[in-house]
């Protein structure tokens, strides 16, 4: 677990440096300078254009994991491994945008009533999905690289701000809506090229290329895994981004912007897993070929708990102080309609953070393609919940629907994970853990509220994070905690 540690500390550092730029551009640039509308024009498009990626990089993201120890040879050549790497996205992008255009129609049709000013940025999709497509493949081949602090940089830092740079360029009347968006895409492209940039000092880039070297056998192998995985993405990236879709067409991009800024508040519980699970998942698809199931029982269970450990500790922090936040951020009557959709959303990230590991593993073993027979039955699942709930519910059904399949969805694969792989990630100490967060968060029902907001969530954080912190110490639940947090009291002492 060292490298694991090490990257995911840098990597988790870099990623909260992130989080707080955009927690200030979110909550006081976004909020107060870009109508709900327009923040919902920008989610919809890039999770539109991300959505496209997803499928146009044919599974290249896990089946590059899976496959990469194959391509290695002792002399460190990688035998034409990344040519490989850009050639079935680009196969991809080719398939996927000219089906992005056959269904021009029926997309326009779903959108036009709610959400018309998508319909007009239409033809602006695949060229941000392009540069979305490469940025994760040089993304993925820094992972095989076992190098993820600088990927990390760029993405959570670097593009944040860049981004700043753009909302207030438009802000401002710098830019027009036309520009504005143009510039909003163009950041994405700066940060794909700066990702290719440092794969390129930190690897070999060559497009030089061997096909001698796969052998029949082992093009077999890619090719199956890569088809599985491909549909299996279908569904399962259809299913992340419905709830965004069904909202933004039954309710309009306005309910679409309330409901983007209630997913931003959750995003940062699944920092820390980004870090944890991208550093472990090559040394779990090593593990696996290898056979040593008590290796990746060993790695499942700590990955899980230490997800879950920083996951919910930021869950918490964020709901014991909601309230307050809705109050200090612009226009905060119009985005706590969203308050809800805020818990929901985060228990399914919790159920996510938690099992989600149990993804790769089967992704990396021989059983990979059975992760494609509950991925129509949870993506059937998932439209039906949001057809019933988003009428019913409005803009909080969406949250309710996607915890519901979250917790379908990662019971089910868990269930395939312990048949198939043996394994699972339920220890004494995940229990115990989750028992504490119950216990805290009864400790602060119990704390009186200030009427002075940010003293409420001052004193509020700090009284359930020292009660929390103290907890997980004293009872030794994760000993690489521990280890890390006696190593600076030594210092300290010194």
């Amino acid at each position: 677990m060292g490298i694991i540690i090490r990257q995911s500390i840098k990597g988790t550092i870099v990623t909260y440096i992130g989080a707080f730029i955009g927690f200030l551009t979110t909550f006081f640039i976004l909020t107060k300078f870009l109508t709900p509308e327009e923040i919902g024009l920008t989610r919809v498009l890039f999770e539109a254009a991300s959505l496209l990626s997803s499928f146009a990089l044919l599974g290249v993201s896990s089946s590059a994991i899976r496959f990469f120890p194959y391509f290695k040879s002792e002399d460190g050549k990688n035998n034409g491994f990344f040519f490989y790497l850009l050639l079935l996205p680009f196969i991809g992008s080719i398939v996927f945008i000219s089906l992005y255009y056959f269904l021009r129609e029926p997309i326009t049709d779903l959108f036009i009533k709610n959400s018309e000013l998508f319909v007009y940025y239409f033809d602006w999709v695949p060229p941000f999905m392009i540069f979305l497509l490469y940025w994760a493949v040089f993304e993925v081949y820094s992972i095989l690289l076992m190098r993820i602090a600088v990927p990390k940089l760029i993405r959570e830092i670097i593009l944040r701000l860049l981004l700043v740079v753009a909302y207030l360029l438009y802000a401002f009347d710098v830019l027009d809506m036309n520009g504005f968006v143009a510039c909003y895409i163009s950041v994405y492209a700066i940060s794909m090229m700066l990702a290719f940039l440092y794969v390129s000092k930190i690897g070999s880039i060559s497009l030089k290329h061997n096909y001698s070297f796969i052998s029949t056998d082992l093009r077999k192998q890619i090719c199956s895994y890569t088809m599985v995985w491909m549909i299996g993405a279908l569904g399962s990236n259809i299913v992340s981004r419905l709830d965004l879709f069904m909202v933004g067409s039954q309710l309009g991009l306005d309910y679409a912007g309330i409901y983007s800024i209630a997913f931003y508040m959750v995003a940062v519980i699944e920092i820390p897993s980004r870090s944890i699970a991208t550093i472990s998942s090559p040394i779990a698809s090593s593990a696996l070929k290898d056979g040593d199931i008590h290796a990746v029982t060993q790695l499942y269970r700590k990955v899980s708990l230490h997800q879950l450990m920083v996951g919910g500790f930021v869950f918490l922090l964020i709901w014991i102080n909601i309230d307050n936040i809705f109050a200090l951020i612009p226009n905060g009557e119009v985005y706590s309609q969203g308050k809800w959709v805020v818990f929901f959303l985060a228990l399914g990230k919790l159920i996510e953070v938690t099992l989600n590991f149990g993804n790769n593993l089967i992704s990396y073993s021989r059983y990979y393609y059975w992760g494609l027979y509950f991925t129509f039955f949870i993506t059937g699942i998932a439209i039906s919940l949001n057809n019933w709930l988003i009428p019913m519910l409005g803009v909080t059904g969406a949250g309710v629907a996607t915890t519901l399949t979250c917790l379908i969805s990662f019971s089910a694969q868990q269930w395939l994970v312990q048949v198939k792989i043996k394994t699972n990630p339920i220890s004494l100490k995940l229990v115990k853990l989750i028992g504490l967060f119950i216990l805290v968060f009864g400790v602060n029902m119990l704390l009186p509220k200030y009427h002075v907001v940010i003293i409420d969530g001052i004193y509020r954080t700090v009284i359930v994070s020292l009660c929390l912190c103290s907890l997980i110490y004293m009872l030794n639940i994760s000993e690489e905690v521990n280890i890390l947090v006696n190593r600076f009291i030594k210092k300290l002492q010194n």
